[in-house]
């Protein structure tokens, strides 16, 4: 039985997420859920050393952020 690979389930469960997000109907579940997507992509970015995936997603965690303290924190 061959090993399991991690570093692609990584990204897998990264790649779950992120779909999942686009289904969600609410924009603050859609951000928080494809802010973990995000993250754990950017993650799996590093294990496979590549830096256009690691940037890409990870100013989209940083996106996600800013635009879910605008949404809690407006008045």
């Amino acid at each position: 039985m061959d090993q399991i690979n991690w570093i692609e389930v990584l990204g897998y469960t990264a790649s779950v997420f992120i779909a999942i997000s686009i289904m969600m109907n609410s924009i603050i579940k859609l951000r928080i859920v494809n802010l973990f997507g995000a993250f754990l992509l950017g993650t799996y970015g590093l294990f496979i050393n590549s830096i256009p995936v690691v940037l890409l997603n990870y100013f989209i965690v940083l996106t996600n952020i800013y635009f879910i303290y605008k949404i809690l924190h407006k008045n």
